[in-house]
């Protein structure tokens, strides 16, 4: 058994998250050996040459004596309750008090000046996270952003030294390994079903992202979803609590309303922005926008940059982006629809706004999740359901009966017949349900996929999509 020398702090995982944290020790002149469960994990020789004389375990972690170490940093990817870190969940520091087992965010807890703001959910995240970093950039504040999302929190640091505030996404795997966040503002979007072969259940899922709430001076939840609260663990005082939802709001808390005939973004009883002039569709991007204001009031940021940046956002890649429109049919990319949630989000959020009817395709790998929730929205809205991949049968067995479903061996299949199926008014949605690794290589690469499976049709002469 290979030992970990006394007083040496152990990175585990050597992905994009582990080099970040490999780096941020070598800034800070931290001695540190790496561990990885594959032998020879990819970019293994260029850290090498980056970090010459650093120990590199590649192998079962079982073959690791960590007794000895100072203290263990976990990529997110690496899951704190495997046997190999069996003592270390409840072991403390006997010189500092701090846990011995912690992922990169408490690293940057600890070397963070500026203020944070930060974002977990199970859907929507990177939305708001963005929307929130762009509303802050242009009413002046110095912002860095990132996280779960684009450059890891300890990155950021060094590239933005002089931030004034750090937007970060966070994951409930990066969560559960924060002992203390200590956030100006934290929000928690929606929970829904999802990573459960990581967290065992709902409850662990639940009580990971709860974590975002540890020390926050203010926090923004969802009124429609009562998981997202605050539990009483955290002592919050109402006051500090910002709500969010579909329903006219009361006091300083946010939703929607009807004025003169249209639909505002509202607090309590100011109008801030009519939804029609957002540059995002459908009705789960407005409840992006409450909560990107609701945080960014919060932080003291102009109304009238925020109001300019929801003008101007259209969306981000993969997530409900808007990627041709003709003969009166929209085609949107919700391939970041990874989860049920994400899929109920997206299908409420579009049905409701169009003329005609929604077609989803969606499959993929399930992860044992429970499809029947999308049974009853889509009996409301939908034409029909164009199902693929490893899970397309249980989605089948979930759908048939509520709406007309057909089974297809791929994607290309199910875009085809979707073309086909369409009528002017409809949209065809992109929304899988399910991770995409049965036929991809992630969700990126699968809308990619569904993004040039669209210009295809464009030159079939029967179904001329012309790019929006």
């Amino acid at each position: 058994m290979t030992a970990v020398p006394r007083g040496t702090t152990l990175v585990v995982g050597l992905g994009l998250s582990g080099r970040a944290i490999c780096r941020h020790l070598a800034r800070l002149g931290v001695p540190f050996m790496v561990a990885d469960t594959r032998r020879e994990p990819p970019g293994l020789e260029a850290f090498r040459q980056a970090h010459p004389g650093v120990a590199v375990h590649g192998g079962p972690l079982e073959a690791l004596d960590m007794s000895e170490a100072k203290e263990v940093v976990l990529s997110p990817g690496v899951d704190p309750h495997a046997p190999a870190f069996a003592g270390l969940a409840e072991a403390h520091s006997p010189a500092t008090g701090e846990p011995r087992l912690i992922g990169e965010v408490a690293l940057f807890c600890r070397a963070v000046r500026g203020r944070v703001a930060a974002v977990t959910g199970s859907n929507a995240k990177s939305t708001v996270v963005t929307l929130l970093g762009d509303m802050a950039a242009e009413a002046g504040v110095r912002v860095a952003v990132g996280g779960n999302l684009g450059t890891p929190a300890l990155d950021l640091l060094a590239e933005h030294p002089d931030a004034e505030l750090y937007v970060l996404e966070l994951s409930s795997f990066q969560l559960e390994t924060t002992p203390r966040l200590d956030a100006e503002c934290a929000a928690f979007l929606n929970l829904s079903e999802d990573h459960l072969d990581r967290h065992g259940d709902m409850a662990a899922y639940r009580a990971a992202k709860q974590r975002i709430f540890h020390g926050a001076r203010h926090a923004v939840v969802n009124r429609d979803d009562v998981d997202t609260w605050p539990a009483a663990t955290y002592a919050l005082a109402d006051r500090q609590i910002v709500r969010f939802g579909v329903e006219p709001p009361e006091g300083s808390n946010w939703g929607l309303a009807r004025r003169e005939g249209r639909t505002w973004l509202m607090q309590g009883k100011t109008p801030w922005l009519a939804a029609d002039e957002l540059g995002m569709a459908g009705r789960h991007n407005q409840q992006n926008a409450l909560a990107a204001l609701a945080m960014g009031q919060l932080l003291g940021l102009a109304p009238t940059a925020m109001a300019s940046v929801l003008r101007r956002f259209s969306g981000l890649a993969h997530r409900s982006e808007t990627v041709a429109s003709a003969n009166g049919v929209l085609w949107v990319n919700d391939s970041k629809g990874t989860n049920v949630g994400a899929t109920l989000a997206a299908v409420k959020g579009l049905g409701p706004t169009l003329d005609g009817r929604l077609i989803l395709l969606a499959g993929g790998e399930g992860k044992g999740a429970d499809f029947t929730p999308l049974a009853e929205p889509l009996a409301a809205c939908a034409r029909g359901a164009m199902l693929y991949g490893a899970d397309a049968g249980r989605l089948t067995e979930a759908l048939e009966g509520r709406v007309p479903v057909r089974r297809f061996d791929d994607l290309a299949g199910a875009a085809r017949a979707a073309a086909a199926m369409a009528a002017p008014g409809d949209c065809v949605l992109l929304s899988p349900a399910c991770a995409s690794l049965d036929q991809f290589t992630d969700y990126r690469a699968r809308g990619d996929a569904f993004c040039r499976l669209v210009e295809q049709l464009k030159q079939d002469a029967g179904y001329g999509v012309s790019a929006s």
